[in-house]
């Protein structure tokens, strides 16, 4: 009864084109060890490019007289202190104060054409921007600065990937409130804030003691000849029953 069950058990069907098995098979090309010395093993297979001036045999070289000049002269620098009276150079004050003058005449020599050159600007009005851009843009070129040594493939919601971005979204935001946390705590006078002057306009547009002034408060005199005053004199001459 259950013999059919039991063999159907042990025959496993996997598709070979199912995106986990692309991804292992990406992975597996990715670590091997034989594919990342395939080349170094062809190269090796082919021989050795040992020319007079092949860069190695030029190194070995210049790494030879430099270590001959050394050890030629390595007598002659033990012997040096004892022909001026001092442990070393160094510590000669005489030696000391002329190595500090020709120090200080060099830069102001190699300073003289900066000096007098520097107030004579004579280049195009976008020349500093473009040249600021260049710089910039050679910063942060990923193709001189970066060398990708091989093409990764991961999901994105792997759980790594996940909390990468999750920890890029929190050191973006440390960074986005860096100023405010400077800015928090710090001592304030709000006299002649915006929002102080915004008040005090609008205390004065709503004050009504400004705003109005009521009619006993003000100073007049009626005028007796005014044409109102004389019509309304001559209308009651009119209307009197005298």
């Amino acid at each position: 009864y259950t013999e059919a069950w039991d063999t159907d058990k042990k025959s496993i069907h996997v598709m070979p084109d199912t995106p986990t098995i692309l991804l292992a098979k990406a992975n597996a090309a990715n670590v091997s060890n034989k594919l990342y010395t395939q080349a170094w093993e062809e190269a090796k297979k082919k021989g050795y490019d040992m020319r007079a001036d092949a860069i190695p045999i030029r190194s070995a070289k210049a790494s030879r007289d430099i270590a001959s000049d050394y050890k030629y002269k390595e007598t002659h620098e033990k012997e040096k202190g004892h022909y001026i009276g001092c442990p070393s150079a160094k510590e000669d004050p005489k030696l000391a104060l002329a190595a500090r003058a020709m120090q200080l005449q060099n830069d102001r020599l190699y300073k003289k054409a900066y000096h007098d050159s520097k107030a004579q600007v004579h280049i195009p009005v976008d020349a500093m921007s473009l040249q600021a851009a260049k710089e910039c843009q050679g910063l942060v070129s990923d193709v001189d600065y970066r060398q990708y040594l091989h093409q990764w493939t991961c999901l994105p919601d792997q759980n790594d990937v996940i909390h990468a971005r999750k920890a890029y979204d929190l050191q973006s935001d440390n960074v986005y409130k860096a100023d405010l946390e400077w800015l928090r705590g710090v001592g304030w006078l709000t006299e002649g804030s915006v929002d102080v002057v915004k008040a005090k306009k609008a205390q004065e547009i709503l004050n009504d003691r400004l705003y109005r002034t009521r009619p006993d408060e003000l100073k007049f005199t009626s005028i007796t000849d005014a044409p109102d005053v004389v019509q309304a004199k001559i209308n009651a001459l009119q209307l009197s029953d005298v």
